[in-house]
């Protein structure tokens, strides 16, 4: 009974990784249709993790070789196991997931704004296999489910994209070491001995799951579109039918032979599954060149299709707003709106952008005051602010800054600053005001150089009053 369950499971979740490559081929990520399979093997990998925490605590049950932890085999001692088990994974994903969070995306970014790529691309790979190897050796967590957590915490930083980009090619390295493993385990040897197990396999997992899919999806009242594409989405195993065909195999509950069936049918599914989306689009086209099957299996089925595409547009938007929210500028737009910075590089730019903290302010809000200390230099993202000094008031729009003439002389603020209208500003610290200055010496003669003429300007008219459009030193 154990051996066969665990051979049904690393047979049941495909790979979500050979669906995304397919989705991104045919353009259908962003899809409903796409988005329903990518759900659908994300919850499969979600149960899979769960299988992998459980696993260990039930060898004995399932007849496999306990280790030393799990070694009672009575129904107190099976409670006792999975109540710890529970307990070690439970305080492991409450430490990483609130801990995590609030400290992880501040670490990289203090590394991205050290502008070293080298550095931070060893820092997320030295963040993902801290957080597996400390979960395997402090929480007896698997190797598995720490990466996997790993990959929520850092997926919650500004950077992760950053991360994820620059990750890419130790990815492709990895992946290439994985898939090389998996090939040195497979005995080539099993496709002569054991030809109609081999194809009993292969077409439980590319018939079997498909068909099972296909009918679930709908009876869940879905077009047959949806279903078509969840089905072919189905018809592969990948890496987690590898991890836990190994876990498996380590505990006595997989023969070697298993475990080679195992991994020819995930190569020879993985090999068909383009054939597998041709075969579902060619069947969905039929479906639709045919009036009477169309109104059948599509459009009398489309209410609960619409409702979901909604529901999608509507993550869709609320996710937008959250990264317009917390987002400042690319490098180029940091170029286009604020020209001064036309002379550093794209990634000067976008370590720059790292540095910069976001400050709204309301009509009439006084930004700075006079005889306050410097402590910041102000770029005007959107609105207009004004500034007094020496009985002028001067209008400063967006693309202009404030504040540098001050954090140049180390003296207190000559003028008051007040916002005219909603602003946004990207308010960037002494501390970062000079330092940036100091790794870029001609930003800091451009600055200066338009510093020292606004104080020029000034010392010129000392007695006039009224608006102007000069740029006063603050």
């Amino acid at each position: 009974f154990g051996s066969g369950l665990v051979f049904g499971l690393c047979l049941s979740v495909a790979s979500t990784v050979v669906l995304l490559k397919a989705l991104e081929e045919s353009n259908t990520v962003e899809t409903a249709n796409g988005r329903i399979a990518i759900g659908w093997l994300i919850v499969e990998d979600l149960a899979m993790v769960l299988v992998l925490v459980l696993l260990p605590a039930l060898v004995p049950v399932l007849g496999g070789k306990a280790s030393p932890d799990h070694g009672a085999e009575s129904a107190h001692g099976l409670l006792v196991s999975l109540t710890f088990t529970f307990l070690k994974v439970s305080a492991f994903v409450a430490l990483v997931l609130v801990v995590g969070p609030r400290v992880l995306p501040w670490l990289l970014r203090q590394v991205a704004r050290t502008g070293s790529r080298e550095l931070f691309t060893l820092s997320v790979l030295a963040i993902a296999l801290g957080i597996a190897l400390g979960s395997a050796k402090l929480f007896g967590v698997s190797f598995a489910l720490g990466a996997f957590f790993a990959g929520v915490v850092l997926s919650e930083s500004e950077l992760s994209h950053k991360a994820a980009a620059n990750s890419l090619p130790l990815q492709d390295a990895f992946a290439v070491l994985f898939f090389v493993s998996v090939g040195m385990l497979f005995d080539p040897k099993i496709l002569v001995q054991q030809p109609l197990m081999v194809a009993g396999v292969l077409g439980l997992i590319v018939v079997g799951k498909s068909v099972v899919a296909l009918g679930i999806v709908l009876i869940l009242g879905y077009p047959l579109s949806t279903a078509l594409m969840v089905s072919a989405a189905l018809a592969q195993i990948g890496e987690f039918s590898f991890i836990l065909a190994g876990l498996g195999q380590s505990y006595g509950l997989l023969s070697a032979q298993a475990l080679s069936l195992i991994l020819a049918g995930a190569l020879m599914s993985i090999t068909l599954n383009p054939l597998t989306f041709a075969a579902a689009n060619w069947a969905d086209a039929v479906v639709q060149s045919r009036p009477s099957w169309r109104r059948r299996f599509e459009e009398m089925r489309v209410a609960k299709f619409s409702s979901l595409e909604r529901d999608l547009a509507a993550g869709r938007e609320r996710a937008e707003q959250r990264a317009a929210e917390h987002r400042t500028f690319t490098p180029q737009e940091l170029v286009d709106r604020f020209p001064v910075f036309a002379g550093i590089t794209p990634e000067q730019r976008e370590v720059l952008v790292l540095h910069f903290l976001p400050r709204a302010a309301q009509p009439g809000e006084r930004v700075i005051r006079a005889g306050d200390p410097a402590d910041a230099v102000y770029f005007i993202a959107s609105g207009t602010v004004e500034v007094s000094v020496g009985g002028r008031k001067i209008k400063l729009g967006p693309g202009d800054f404030f504040g540098e003439m001050a954090l140049l002389s180390s003296q207190v603020r000559s003028a008051d600053v007040t916002a005219l209208d909603y602003g946004k500003f990207l308010k960037l610290t002494t501390r970062d005001f000079r330092f940036f200055l100091r790794r870029h010496p001609s930003l800091r003669a451009q600055i200066t150089a338009q510093a020292e003429q606004r104080e020029k300007m000034n010392r010129e008219s000392p007695g006039s009053s009224g608006e102007s459009e000069a740029k006063p030193p603050v």
